[in-house]
């Protein structure tokens, strides 16, 4: 999916959320445990019930790797299930990779060849070379790690150097000259409130990738007051205020509820620029 073929989904669908994958096994209902293929049982049902009302889905590697081969297996069975059924969707491997070449070749090829996903987190700290692996391909999207939700990023991303230049703005300059706004995007975490404005300062065109809105705390109107552009600009994430909005017979419509709440404020939201 090119970035004009995104703009029009959002467009469409008066909606830039992302859905996000992060299927625990010991947080799904009880009920789906009986079923040969719990965890794929659950992200079909989800998926199903919120495809009309988002843009992206973005499995978290992490829960599913962590289960072995069956996890991988519903990971692969995941993301071919929305190819065949709602080809409109963004996937969005989050995988947080970030190697040399010749690893982050391979990585590559596992998510673009063998899964046919859209696009990958890389962490960018080691590096062009250990970035540019993922750009080799046609219409694929690299998402780097640029300022994140999380209470660390304090550690690290928002140390200035001696010039006053923060880390992570460091990282969106150096990037650009790696790729345009037509290969890649920035996480950029919802909790970060006025940071966007500094960020927007330095990447003024390119899509940014927001978890954080919900369980986590963030303000989707703050995130779109910095952070939104003409063109959207934006995929804002929620996992765990969808996905886990009951554990119940009825997670899945009360998926969908928690999706048309966001999807009704993000209208809300584009009617300023579309």
């Amino acid at each position: 999916m090119n970035k004009q073929e995104l703009i029009e989904n959002i467009k469409r669908k008066q909606s830039f959320l992302c859905v996000g994958l992060d299927t625990d096994i010991k947080k799904i209902p009880d009920h789906l445990l009986d079923s040969h293929e719990p965890v794929f049982a659950f992200n079909k049902a989800i998926i199903d019930a919120t495809a009309d009302l988002c843009v992206a889905y973005k499995p978290n590697l992490a829960f599913y790797e962590c289960l072995g081969v069956k996890g991988w297996q519903a990971l692969e069975k995941t993301v071919k299930y929305i190819r065949e059924q709602y080809p409109d969707q963004f996937i969005i491997a989050d995988a947080k990779r970030g190697d040399i070449g010749n690893t982050s070749a391979m990585y590559a090829r596992s998510f673009f060849e063998d899964m046919d996903i859209d696009a990958v987190t890389v962490a960018p700290y080691m590096g062009e070379d250990s970035v540019t692996p993922f750009l080799t391909y046609k219409d694929k999207w690299v998402i780097l790690l640029a300022l994140t939700s999380n209470k660390g990023s304090h550690d690290f991303q928002l140390t200035m150097d001696v010039d006053g230049e923060r880390l992570f703005e460091k990282v969106l300059r150096k990037s650009q000259t790696w790729a345009g706004d037509d290969r890649m995007m920035y996480v950029v975490g919802a909790t970060q409130g006025q940071a966007f404005e500094d960020i927007r300062k330095i990447v003024p065109n390119h899509f940014l990738l927001v978890p954080g809105v919900g369980a986590q705390g963030g303000s989707l109107e703050e995130v779109c007051r910095y952070g939104m552009t003409k063109e959207c600009g934006l995929i804002v994430n929620s996992s765990r205020g969808i996905i886990y909005a009951s554990k119940g017979t009825d997670f899945a419509e009360a998926a969908r509820r928690a999706a048309q709440e966001v999807q009704r404020q993000m209208a809300e939201q584009l009617k300023s620029i579309f």
